[in-house]
């Protein structure tokens, strides 16, 4: 059984992955800000805290929680994600800010803060989109969310050299459009082919097992052709 850290729990992908690994017997510790939806099921294998992970002090709380009861983590999957949909030149440099701090600070100090209790064999999922993926068609709009998921492909590519040594994995799973809250929000007529529960257990499964077969890769999740 694996100690599992996931990000952006309370709703979409997150919310069903957590449930997911905890059904199989893993132990979750679950982020996010709201914690109400998981505090609510009350499962016994799922730890969760409130943390805004564009606050470094925040993510204090996770290091802490994992130093005093597990002592090591098998897989983190960043899943947390902000998502700013204006034209470009009506972004402001706050908005920028704003989604950078989440998509890539967020994942940046997060890991940085887990290094200690990554272990040999551990796989750190950081989940990306299509949108950040060179070549891939992009959509007016999302100039700040998707060049911050560009930005966290290169820094996954770069942790997955530095730590090759510790044996350590790190991929990138770039996701298509995923029927979520977010989605919604952004794109409220845009009906996606995948719910969140079908890609949630997509990823269940590459956590647990892509580290075999991937290391500083990123793999492109969806039905569509770029």
């Amino acid at each position: 059984m694996k100690n599992v850290v996931i990000t952006g729990t309370s709703r979409g992908i997150g919310f069903e992955l957590a449930k997911m690994f905890a059904d199989k017997g893993h132990q979750v510790l679950a982020i996010s800000r709201n914690t109400k939806p998981l505090l609510v099921i009350n499962h016994k294998n799922i730890s969760v805290i409130s943390v805004d992970i564009s606050k470094n002090s925040d993510v204090e709380k996770v290091t802490n929680f994992i130093k005093n009861n597990w002592k090591k983590v098998d897989i983190l999957i960043n899943n947390a994600g902000k998502l700013i949909n204006k034209p470009f030149t009506d972004l402001t440099s706050n908005d920028f800010l704003e989604v950078y701090k989440v998509n890539v600070f967020g994942v940046a100090e997060l890991t940085k803060n887990l290094i200690p209790f990554l272990q040999k064999g551990s796989h750190v999922v950081t989940i990306s989109s299509m949108g950040g993926v060179q070549g891939s068609m992009k959509f007016p709009g999302l100039s700040a969310y998707s060049s911050a998921k560009g930005a966290v492909i290169t820094l996954s590519e770069l942790l997955a050299e530095e730590y090759k040594e510790q044996q350590i994995a790190f991929n990138v799973l770039a996701l298509g459009a995923v029927q979520t809250e977010m989605l919604a929000e952004a794109f409220p007529d845009y009906k996606a082919p995948l719910s969140a529960e079908e890609m949630a257990n997509y990823i269940y499964d590459f956590s647990l097992t892509g580290n075999k077969f991937y290391n500083g890769k990123v793999l492109q999740v969806s039905s569509t052709t770029p």
